[in-house]
């Protein structure tokens, strides 16, 4: 029912749309259901009875810090620790080019808040995340998609785009185990996106969540870092982190790595948003993470979630039918699966959820349409042995839904 509310709505605010992963979680909840669908961590690797222990040190020992507004840039003791971080990824930097947000995707949402307006040109890659999608669609700027392969964003193609006269207020990018696709930005192309963002001052908008949890080889270095490193400082790169893959979503804490120039702007943008981060959830990551926590916890975390992905990409080999492809991520949450010619993943997830499996469409993805055949499965939420069996009945679904056609 539309309301004298809904005729004055902003033009922007139109345009929103629910995220059809949030929508498919009420689906997804159902005990019987196996869901590959959300990008959820997996529950039972929560740190719980650290984050306990942390919560009860905080309000015992600060309870007035923890409890009090505090300042916008966030708990400075949390921001050094976030420094010393980056510091160990090769990004050296002070506190104060740190900012403490509501969860990266608060941050995503700060970026358009001051890069974005009308038919502005946002450059990302195809699929990229749909969260960043939904951050700055209501800002209405003009997506250009970029080609992805194995070794993540075709710089080449970019390269192409740039001599031609492409300049887009940023280029957003997943550059660690990509959200929804599961491939790495090769070190070579890292190199050279950084050399055509001196060549064309082409800003960078760093997204890099799952970066800590890489199962095959050591972490990629950050373009942060790169760009860092070229110029002395952080120049045409801003980096993106979060504790919510690494600890829990529900704290939602993350921050941004910003030029020192960009800072107080970030800062009034988020006055406007909400003030500061929670100063409790702050304060109880840094008790946690100062006695230790991270560096017990994450071989625990990467260990679970390596041996999920390998039970997921041993059942796609032994129960996709001909015709079918499937990314190999050294890491992070996600395998993105590709189906044969004249299949359509949003029509075959009605048929999947009758069998009581779940996944994303890819079509979600994509800025500008497209994606028909591709769907998103994370491997992290569910068991190994809920893996093989539900992507034996996903094997199966899409093989009936084949010879139909």
């Amino acid at each position: 029912m539309y309301t004298i509310w809904s005729d004055r709505l902003a033009p922007g605010a139109r345009q929103m749309t629910s995220s059809a992963i949030r929508n498919m979680l009420q689906v997804t909840e159902q005990p019987a259901i196996i869901s590959f669908a959300g990008g959820l961590p997996a529950p039972e690797c929560f740190p719980t009875a650290a984050l306990t222990t942390a919560a009860e040190r905080v309000l015992v020992e600060q309870p007035l810090a923890a409890l009090q507004y505090g300042p916008t840039e966030g708990y400075r003791p949390l921001r050094s620790l976030v420094a010393s971080q980056m510091e160990q990824l090769g990004l050296a930097i002070p506190a104060s080019q740190v900012l403490i947000s509501s969860g990266s995707q608060q941050a995503l949402d700060l970026l358009g808040k001051l890069f974005l307006d009308p038919q502005a040109l946002v450059a990302v890659e195809e699929p990229t995340y749909l969260g960043a999608l939904q951050a700055w669609r209501p800002y209405r700027p003009r997506f250009v998609t970029l080609p992805l392969d194995d070794e993540g964003l075709d710089v080449a193609e970019l390269a192409r785009r740039l001599a031609n006269g492409l300049r887009p207020r940023f280029l957003y990018l997943v550059s660690c185990f990509q959200n929804p696709t599961g491939v790495t930005l090769s070190p070579q192309r890292r190199a050279a996106l950084i050399e055509l963002a001196a060549q064309y001052r082409l800003p960078i908008v760093e997204d890099d969540p799952y970066g800590a949890l890489h199962y095959d080889g050591a972490r990629p270095q950050p373009l942060a870092a790169l760009d860092s490193a070229r110029h002395g400082a952080l120049r045409h790169v801003i980096y993106l982190g979060t504790f919510s893959k690494v600890l829990a979503p529900g704290l939602r804490v993350g921050w941004i790595a910003a030029p020192a120039d960009l800072v107080p702007k970030l800062v009034q943008a988020k006055q406007g948003l909400d003030l500061h981060t929670s100063g409790l959830t702050q304060a109880i990551i840094m008790e946690a993470c100062q006695h230790g926590l991270l560096e017990q916890h994450l071989p625990q975390l990467r260990s679970t979630y390596c041996t999920r992905r390998d039970a997921m990409l041993t059942a796609l080999a032994q129960c996709m039918p001909a015709g079918t492809r499937w990314t190999q991520p050294a890491g992070g949450m996600f395998i993105w699966v590709t189906l044969s010619a004249h299949l359509n993943a949003a029509t075959l997830l009605p048929a999947a959820l009758e069998q009581q499996v779940a996944f994303v469409p890819g079509e979600t993805f994509y800025a500008n349409g497209g994606g028909m055949r591709t769907l998103r499965l994370n491997f992290t939420h569910a068991t190994p042995e809920q893996i093989t069996t539900g992507i034996a009945r996903l094997g199966q679904t899409i093989a009936g839904s084949a010879s139909i056609t």
